[in-house]
């Protein structure tokens, strides 16, 4: 048996090893193909929803668009308008629940459309490849990356694996990643959050597929991390001779990356043409909406300001002196200490907006907020009283004045309960209501983040992003909290309902004095809702002070970096962002945890060697409690 299950492996790799050299050397020449060839093409595509009664519902109406070798087409619109619906189309796929309804999807002149999933398989990764938003929930974390990059090309027998090796190092170094010739030995989790979205255009790549589906692929990126994808997807997609369907909801990015724009609103396009045109003159009153809700440049003057009515002389909340990290050293300290120094107040009533990239301990400092990660040194406040580091020490009634509210309602919220059990839990928990007074308080709480009352016997997968999102939000608020962790939760959703959540944010705060700490790469929607902003770099406090300061010179050179890296919706603002020597230097660092010095020393245009890489910054403080970390004076780091 064991000689017959060799002698099958043997014959498995010679019949690959025949077919590999032949397509390997076809696949060789897609860069050279015909620029001007139709990739995929949707024809009057319709696709229709199954409700239970066995009737349909039309989700996508009669969609035309084509896209050509070489070039990028933006599918763009608000949540529930058929983005991904139709973007999946290219792979012959529809979601559960939705089936196609007519018209044509053609890659490569072939209608995948009616196509079984055993006839689809070829085509699939060799001719298409789909990036999602979520890198992580992509890759397997129990293997390696490179094993995983070069997987469908193997598989597929389109190359062997020494060919599928030397592709994927090719596409890391084109990609712009470190330490390209080592990288791929490592576990998914062992790299950046930018870095992982990289390497998930390296596995679509790797095949040298076609046509790459990319679905809102830097949506959850921080501003740097996000220039640096987009620079490579836009440079890679040339290179190879492919072509691309990039589904967002931002704007600012579709300028940047795309030649065409197709705007669609429930199923229908509303409006096509070149990214030029659309961006500097669309015509459609849906697409003038859209363009009006880009978010403005940070700057000063945007925040609506909170009324100091909640006011006291102690603040809600507040941590002194805070070191945390995770592991356990001999020493008992943590192996890889995270946080360092910090200092950080939140007023009764306020918002304060901790912004930062990947990797700077923003999350971090969430935790110790909640309890979910005690600090190894300093001291944590609530109502001017020591609190305990460790949530489980602490009591019931300290528990429910901090509550959270995490990024990912789809992972937060418990697909298997309804609307109505996920609120009533912790009405039942903190308030020790039941029955009719149970019903009553979640009522109130889907009248408070304003869903209809009928949602209450829905599960979550019946609600969109946004209205899922309000859910989680209505969760924390079960505990009458005088604090809520917000932490990312407007990152996963389009503008316009990001937009929403933001405004019921203040309306809340207005009308019960909850006080927000507001984490966020997102410094549009920070400038206009926070009063305060705490700047953190490789997890120490580089600036902070009142929002209004801190968008204003001076600035700390980090907080200048991030500023300058939010995306304008102007064609040609990422190339010249990257022109700017001192921007590509700055974007194109790693955030580094340093023991002495100046952790942004080697990312910066203004760093004293000698000074910067050996001691710890000063404080430098401006006027209104504006304080920045920085071995420069204050007169150096003017506008």
């Amino acid at each position: 048996m064991a000689a017959a299950k060799k002698s099958a492996k043997k014959t498995a790799k010679k019949t690959a090893a025949k077919k590999t050299a032949p397509k390997a050397k076809v696949s060789a020449t897609k860069a050279k193909r015909n620029m001007d060839e139709v990739v995929f093409e949707a024809r009057d595509l319709r696709i229709h929803a199954i409700r239970d009664d066995g009737s349909e519902l039309p989700i996508v109406k009669g969609v035309d668009f084509k896209v050509r070798r070489g070039e990028v087409v933006a599918l763009i619109g608000e949540s529930g308008s058929g983005k991904t619906t139709i973007s999946l189309s290219a792979l012959g796929y529809c979601k559960p629940g939705l089936q196609f309804a007519g018209g044509e999807a053609l890659l490569l002149g072939e209608n995948v459309i009616g196509k079984t999933t055993e006839e689809l398989r070829e085509s699939r990764g060799e001719k298409v490849a789909y990036l999602a938003q979520s890198a992580a929930a992509t890759f397997n974390p129990s293997i390696l990356i490179n094993e995983q990059v070069t997987e469908a090309p193997v598989l597929h027998g389109t190359k062997t694996r020494e060919e599928a090796d030397a592709k994927a190092l090719q596409l890391y170094k084109a990609l712009e990643l470190p330490d390209p010739e080592n990288i791929g030995s490592r576990y998914p989790h062992q790299v950046s959050g930018g870095q992982l979205q990289r390497l998930m255009a390296a596995m679509a790549l790797c095949g040298e597929p076609d046509l790459l589906v990319l679905d809102e692929p830097t949506t959850a990126l921080d501003v740097t991390t996000q220039i640096e994808v987009l620079k490579a997807f836009k440079g890679v997609i040339k290179e190879e001779g492919a072509a691309a369907i990039y589904v967002t909801h931002d704007l600012a990015v579709v300028a940047q990356i795309a030649d065409h724009i197709v705007v669609l609103y429930n199923g229908e396009i509303k409006e096509a043409g070149p990214v030029d045109t659309i961006i500097n003159n669309p015509q459609h009153p849906y697409t003038k909406r859209l363009m009006g809700a880009i978010k403005p440049l940070p700057k000063a003057g945007q925040g609506d300001g909170s009324s100091d009515e909640y006011l006291k002389d102690t603040p809600v909340l507040e941590v002194k002196d805070i070191d945390a990290g995770y592991g356990k050293g001999a020493d008992g300290k943590p192996k890889v200490m995270v946080l360092k120094d910090v200092n950080v107040a939140i007023e009764r009533g306020k918002t304060v907006g901790i912004i930062g990239e990947s990797g700077c301990g923003k999350s971090t400092l969430a935790r110790v907020f909640a309890g979910l990660l005690p600090p190894s040194e300093g001291e944590i406040k609530l109502d001017g009283q020591p609190l305990e580091a460790d949530l489980h020490d602490r009591s019931r009634e300290e528990l429910k004045k901090v509550q959270f509210v995490y990024q990912m309602a789809d992972t937060a919220l418990n697909p298997r309960q309804r609307i109505k059990d996920i609120l009533g839990r912790p009405v039942e928990f903190y308030s020790g209501l039941s029955g009719k007074q149970k019903r009553d308080r979640v009522n109130e709480l889907l009248e408070m983040v304003e869903l209809p009352l009928a949602f209450a016997d829905r599960y979550p997968h019946e609600l969109s992003g946004g209205q899922k999102q309000r859910v989680n939000l209505a969760r924390a608020l079960a505990a009458d909290p005088e604090v809520v962790l917000c932490d990312e939760v407007t990152s996963a959703l389009d503008t316009i309902v990001g937009a929403n959540v933001i405004e019921l944010l203040k309306e809340l705060r207005k009308k019960t004095g909850v006080s927000y700490v507001f984490i966020s790469h997102d410094l549009s929607t920070v400038a206009s809702f926070a009063d305060e902003i705490v700047v953190l770099y490789a997890g120490r406090v580089a600036e902070q002070g009142p929002t209004d300061q801190v968008l204003s010179p001076p600035y700390h050179p980090y907080t200048r970096l991030l500023v300058s890296s939010v995306p304008e919706a102007r064609v040609g603002w990422l190339e010249d962002t990257m022109a700017r020597q001192e921007s590509a230097a700055g974007i194109a660092g790693q955030v580094k945890l340093t023991e002495v010095g100046c952790p942004f020393f080697e990312r910066c245009p203004l760093a004293i060697k000698g000074t910067c890489d050996t001691t710890n910054p000063p404080q430098r403080v401006d006027k209104n409690k504006h304080v920045i970390e920085c071995h420069r004076e204050l007169s150096e780091l003017g506008g």
